[in-house]
């Protein structure tokens, strides 16, 4: 409250033109009866949620997890419209005409056309757009498919990130994440902006590597021969590595404010401390995207630079530092939810006390545990800090902060089940951000 309260004073002193309800890049208003249905299916996720993830088997679960997040992003969009925020001049899809049926020719030449493209455009790498591009080609065309594609892959963070909670915690914990994950504040700029289509892959990208890191190793030799398990759990720990070196190589060709989100896989690995096969594999994934972009003529760092150009001649380099500084933080405390909020300190002090612990079984041995927790929050907040502390991160952060908030929001599985009334006020903190404020994604 307040950051909205020293935001309005700034803004109405003429600091603060460019957003309408600041440190939100977006419009107060009162909206009621149209949200009635989100009002429902929220009130019945309170209740149900907490039932199904204890009863339910895990892969179950994390399909309920998947589809209860789209259900809810979609359901709080609805009164807005859900593919309308793809549709304005600024975003994506007003630039695939420049790249018409030659995207190679269209990539080659994009640092140097890329101040003529639309501001979401030039504000990212090409990514995005060589996506859009092909879901395009695939007779895919217009905003409805582009939305959801982007609310499918987003939503599917839910279960990705149980996954990982699951080989980092343990199965009961991530159990306990799995509601808070369905009902996060996050869901309202899920559905629909591109950044949720950018939580999507590094929440795969991050849970293929747990998941390779947690695959059992090679088993000793049988008197009759060698287990024929050893070979296929080689190869299973080698593509799944593989294909999440894959996911997390592509993340800074999708966001440049995506590099950050390496401090993730680079937790999980500590935590995980996996075989040297999986640690080669993924690094292997890692290096196909960067190394096809670079072959195809894109200069990552060329669109950096020029990224940095177009930011500081337009509206974003106007925003004071000082302001945004604490007023981001802010946003991404909305974003997280009391839940979160709550009990945030307490799961960073027990990872800190667990350091020691944590970090001392033999290779290859993992206990996983409930105070682990806090190294995937605190790995997710290193990055919002590296952002924000940057400065090119002021104002509009409600949609760049979703792929580091959802990890904070894990921390919530350190409340006992079923924890309703918290998981209650996070779907209140859901439904009174969209009931008061209008927000152009």
């Amino acid at each position: 409250m307040v950051a909205f309260g020293v935001g309005a004073v700034l803004r109405r002193a003429g600091a603060l033109p460019v957003d309408p309800f600041p440190p939100l890049h977006a419009h107060a208003r009162l909206l009621l009866g149209p949200l009635l249905p989100a009002v429902a299916v929220g009130l019945v996720g309170v209740a149900v949620l907490p039932v199904a993830a204890g009863r339910l088997p895990w892969r179950p679960l994390a399909v309920v997890a998947w589809l209860g997040s789209v259900g809810w992003a979609v359901l709080l969009r609805l009164p807005d419209g859900i593919a309308r925020p793809l549709t304005a001049p600024t975003e994506y899809l007003a630039g695939l005409p420049a790249m018409d049926s030659d995207p190679l020719g269209w990539l080659r030449g994009f640092t140097r056309a890329m101040q003529s493209y639309p501001t979401h455009v030039k504000g990212h790498p090409p990514l995005p757009m060589l996506i859009l591009w092909t879901i395009q080609r695939m007779g895919l065309a217009g905003a409805g498919w582009a939305a959801a594609l982007v609310i499918a892959v987003g939503g599917s963070a839910a279960a990705a990130i149980a996954v990982t909670v699951r080989v980092i915690a343990g199965e009961d914990v991530a159990r306990r994440a799995v509601p808070f994950l369905v009902l996060a504040p996050t869901a309202l700029w899920v559905a629909t902006s591109m950044d949720a289509l950018f939580l999507g892959v590094a929440a795969w990208g991050v849970a293929l590597v747990a998941v390779a890191s947690a695959l059992p190793g090679p088993v000793p030799s049988m008197a009759a021969g060698r287990d024929s398990r050893t070979g296929s759990s080689r190869w299973a720990m080698a593509a799944s590595a593989f294909a999440g070196g894959l996911l997390l190589g592509s993340l800074p060709y999708l966001s440049y404010g995506l590099l950050p989100m390496f401090a993730l896989p680079l937790a999980v690995l500590v935590l995980t401390r996996p075989a040297r096969p999986v640690l080669v594999a993924l690094a292997a994934g890692c290096l196909v995207v960067p190394a096809a972009f670079t072959i195809a003529g894109f200069s990552w760092w060329e669109g950096a630079v020029g990224t940095r150009a177009a930011w500081l001649i337009g509206a974003g380099s106007r925003r004071p530092y000082a302001y945004f500084l604490v007023g981001d933080l802010a946003v991404l405390a909305l974003l997280i939810g009391p839940a979160a909020a709550q009990v945030l300190p307490t799961a960073l002090r027990r990872a800190a006390a667990g350091l020691v612990r944590t970090t001392s079984p033999p290779r290859g041995r993992a206990h996983p545990g409930p105070d682990r927790l806090g190294w995937l929050a605190a790995a997710a907040l290193a990055g919002v800090l590296a952002l924000d502390l940057s400065g090119v991160t002021r104002g509009e952060v409600e949609r760049i902060w979703i792929p580091y908030a959802a990890w904070v929001i894990t921390v919530t599985a350190l409340h006992r089940p079923p924890a309703r009334t918290l998981l209650l006020a996070q779907t209140v903190t859901a439904l009174a951000v969209e009931a008061l404020v209008r927000s152009p994604w």
